[in-house]
């Protein structure tokens, strides 16, 4: 059989289901994606509202991480870059704090804020000179405790954790106990330290077109959310089937396989507002912190900062990690206020908002690598997507790297299989 008329599907055409299907037109596949949705991306898309790009949740894009580095060309995307550091609002004040080391604007506020003391930060640098000697396998392979336990067993202050390292981290890994392994913690933190916070100016949606445009022999079906899949075969929600010879399930499998009905994903929830406002109270790109302990919001950033333009009115995201029972209206007069009191902002019109539920999974124990044999769940189906790794874009590229490799492998024999892991690892 020639290898474009295999029937190969993929479930899903978020970062892992467009990289699967990149690497199987390589090598000469033309598969198939079918994507619940109206649009390629997954979790990482942007919504266009009254003129405003709207993004499904503050996102960055880390120019540190391998799979960005191989799969995504930067200059075409049009990012803009953050500055590496962030406002923090705490008592009504507010204190920068950044790396002067990659922006020598920060280095009097940095040098002079009270958010941490000199010992704080001389165990910042000392943390990011230790990342910097390690590999990712390294990191990956180190016991695992929580991010927090792992900050008070490196002797920081309840002081830097309270007012930089919680809001900060908690916002990127969406839950407030900082819980979250310190395998992942070390992992960020170093691809925050190493590398560049992007953001395409069109929004993080960008990602997802742009992988998708250099798609030539991928059919992608939209709007065709799938009920079932058993080796041969895809039942889709409006009741047709479709024959396969292999299928990739690029999203959560547990609800499409019935030997996987027990073991759904926990995942990590938040809240994303859009407000405008005719007052910046950040200068430049940068993330605003709130650290005061009562406060409900985590993190805002000013949207309009990322196109050098003069703005009447300034759009910014607020996000929420911390569950709340609030409904949407409670938690939008909560959030006016707060940004008021803490923020001297002043919440204006309301562009948008998301309750994101399944915003990333909660993974225990955290993996940075897996192998294509790995991603087989017969030799039929293949599995990806970051929740067999680690909650990251990274994890996401190289799962559906992974999973196309493996089917590869089925297909083609094994000494493919390990020429194509050589080539790909």
């Amino acid at each position: 059989m020639d290898k474009k008329d295999y029937k190969i599907h993929i479930i899903g055409a978020g970062l892992s289901g467009l990289i699967a299907a990149k690497v199987l037109e390589d090598k000469g596949y033309h598969p198939q994606i079918f994507e619940a949705s109206d649009e390629v991306g997954g979790r990482i898309r942007t919504d266009e509202v009254d003129g405003y790009r709207l993004d499904r949740g503050f996102q960055v894009l880390l120019s540190e991480y391998p799979k960005v580095k191989q799969y995504l060309d930067l200059e075409n995307l049009n990012v803009v870059e953050l500055i590496p550091g962030a406002e923090i609002f705490k008592n009504g004040k507010i204190s920068r704090i950044g790396d002067p080391t990659r922006d020598a604007s920060l280095l009097f506020s940095s040098a002079f804020s009270g958010v941490a003391s000199i010992s704080d930060k001389w165990k910042i640098f000392r943390l990011y000179l230790d990342l910097k000697k390690k590999d990712l396998h390294e990191i990956f392979e180190e016991p695992e405790t929580t991010t927090l336990d792992y900050l008070n067993k490196k002797g920081f202050s309840e002081k830097v954790i309270q007012n930089f390292f919680r809001p900060f981290f908690s916002g990127i890994f969406l839950e407030p106990e900082l819980k979250t392994s310190s395998r992942m913690f070390r992992f960020v933190f170093k691809m925050f330290g190493e590398g560049k916070a992007l953001i395409p100016k069109k929004g993080m949606g960008e990602i997802g077109r742009q992988l998708a445009e250099e798609l030539i022999h991928t059919q992608i079906h939209f709007n065709s959310p799938v009920e079932k899949v058993s080796d041969s075969e895809i039942i889709l929600k409006d009741g047709s089937r479709v024959q396969s010879h292999f299928t990739i399930i690029a999203t959560e499998a547990a609800p499409l396989v019935d030997n996987l009905r027990n073991q759904q994903m926990p995942w990590n929830s938040c809240h994303c507002f859009y407000f405008t406002t005719r007052v910046e109270r950040i200068k430049g790109r940068m993330i605003g912190l709130v650290a005061d302990e009562s406060a409900i919001i985590n993190n805002i950033f000013y949207h309009s900062s990322i196109e050098k333009k003069v703005f009447i009115e300034h759009l910014i995201s607020v996000t929420v990690v911390k569950p709340t029972e609030l409904d949407k209206d409670a938690l939008e007069s909560r959030i006016r206020k707060e940004l008021k009191e803490l923020c001297d902002i002043e919440a204006e019109k309301l562009v948008g908002h998301y309750h994101i539920k399944q915003a990333l999974p909660d993974i225990r124990p955290l993996q940075y690598e897996i192998m294509p044999t790995e991603t087989r769940l017969n030799n039929r189906i293949f599995l990806a997507g970051d929740q067999l790794l680690n909650g990251s874009q990274n994890a996401a590229m190289l799962s559906g790297e992974r999973a196309a490799l493996g089917l590869i492998g089925v297909l083609e024999g094994g000494a493919v299989t390990a020429e194509l892991t050589s080539e790909y690892l």
